[in-house]
């Protein structure tokens, strides 16, 4: 081989290297700019969860803060409910109390009359419109006289202390009343005591 085919060869040798060298350098720019973009879309994910978790964060505090304000509500409202029960039970009877009151002011009155006058049938008098008025009181809060006397007995509504023999009336049949029983709207308070035929 001359000398120019020598040197042929190694110009030759050295437009390949440096065209490698190239190629090469480009191919770790192009992987350098590759690994940076990577990196970016990284940081951009990384970015955009840590966003994503923060929104999370806040939604669940806000239902916490939710649930801790529902939870003092209702607490409130079983504490309200509880003490309006309570005032309801022990200021029930207000409105029965309210219209007794004026019968007792008559009792008061007949009572006072009684010390200053003797007329004993203008007191009796006095007195049976005070019962009638407070019996009146009773009936319109639903309290009721359980019928007895010529009915058959009826241990729901009487309490037979005697049995007694009677040609008037049949067999279990209610022939005294010893003592009046009374019914409020629909439930037995006091039965009669009574007397039965036998």
């Amino acid at each position: 081989m001359t000398e120019q085919e020598k040197q042929a060869t190694l110009d030759q040798e050295e437009l390949v290297t440096e065209t490698a060298a190239e190629t090469g350098q480009e191919e770790t720019g192009t992987a350098s700019a590759s690994a940076e973009a990577g990196a970016e879309d990284g940081v951009k994910e990384l970015s955009e969860a840590e966003r994503q978790l923060e929104e999370q964060r806040k939604l669940a505090d806000e239902h916490y803060q939710r649930y801790l304000r529902t939870q003092a509500d209702f607490d409130n409202f079983r504490r309200r409910s509880r003490q309006e029960k309570e005032d309801f039970a022990k200021y029930a009877s207000v409105k029965l109390i309210e219209q007794l009151i004026p019968v007792i002011d008559n009792f008061e009155r007949a009572i006072t009359a009684s010390k200053d006058n003797t007329d004993h049938e203008a007191l009796l008098k006095g007195v049976d419109m005070i019962y009638r008025q407070l019996d009146q009181v009773l009936v319109q809060e639903g309290l009721q006289r359980i019928e007895a006397v010529g009915r058959p007995f009826n241990p729901e509504f009487h309490q037979a202390v005697m049995q007694v023999e009677s040609e008037e009336h049949e067999e279990g049949t209610v022939v005294e009343e010893l003592q009046t029983g009374y019914m409020l709207k629909d439930k037995v308070i006091r039965p009669s005591m009574v007397k039965v035929s036998g």
